[in-house]
């Protein structure tokens, strides 16, 4: 998948309708959120997935007033309830970036699976090119994230140790305390230095993507425990003057009252 060059528009009723009814076929991949809040779901599964029944489609048009979020949870437990994780490698494929967060989706209802197994099947979608499809991948994954969190920060610590971006953005994001369209993570809230494997390789990092997910993360766990984020910063500062890690702890620091 090659990344997308085209800049999405700021309203869902400026999106051109060739633009639309090219996303809506699973034709093309959406720029930006907007783009995704504005798809149709029942023609998109229609034109993905054409071997799914009547009734399936019927069951995502009756749904049409759900959210984005809401109805990419529906499309996984169809596509799962009607192929099993078969499906997962065809997903995967699709040049539609929405049809292949679905992938992360299925994966997340297969029963039986360790959080290990479930990551290293969704490290594709971790690293897609595509961005709404790598925010899929982490917060539909997130809840098994929840479920065990030390063991989920001990298979993603190496994560952080990637050559891509992606992935080590992704480990990060993941596990913020508070994220972004998603429950919190009220071990993280309160203990958020359970996470301090994830975060001490990526203060020097290079890739602003990273810098601003490890700041994210630090000013969520701020609004919780602000001496812990002031102290832990105070360390990278007197380890570090680079200006990566200047600008990860003054965007970390941003919500702390002095």
């Amino acid at each position: 998948m090659s990344e997308i060059k085209r800049k999405g528009a700021s309203r869902i009723a400026d999106i051109p309708p060739d633009i639309l009814q090219q996303i809506n076929r699973g034709e093309i991949e959406t720029a930006n959120l907007m783009e995704c809040l504005a798809i149709d779901f029942e023609q998109l599964l229609r034109a993905a997935l054409p071997a799914l029944p009547p009734a399936a489609i019927a069951q995502m048009a009756e749904n049409s007033g759900l959210g984005w979020l809401a109805k990419t949870h529906l499309a996984s437990q169809i596509i799962y309830k009607n192929f099993g994780a078969d499906c997962i490698k065809e997903l995967l494929a699709h040049k539609a970036d929405n049809v292949r967060g679905w992938a992360a989706g299925v994966i997340t209802l297969i029963p039986d699976l360790s959080i290990a197994q479930r990551l290293k099947m969704v490290l594709p979608l971790a690293d897609d090119t595509n961005s709404g499809t790598r925010e899929l991948a982490w917060i539909l994954l997130r809840p098994h994230i929840t479920n065990d969190v030390l063991l989920s920060i001990k298979f993603l610590a190496d994560w952080v140790k990637s050559d891509s971006a992606n992935i080590r953005r992704y480990a990060v994001e993941i596990t913020r305390p508070r994220g972004v369209w998603c429950s919190h993570i009220s071990e993280l809230k309160q203990n958020p230095e359970l996470a301090v494997m994830l975060l001490e390789p990526l203060k020097n990092d290079n890739s602003r993507y990273v810098q601003n997910s490890v700041a994210n993360w630090l000013n969520d766990a701020a609004k919780t425990n602000a001496d812990w984020v002031l102290n832990l910063t105070e360390k990278w500062l007197a380890q570090s003057t680079s200006k990566e890690t200047v600008y990860i702890c003054k965007r970390a620091r941003r919500s702390i009252v002095f």
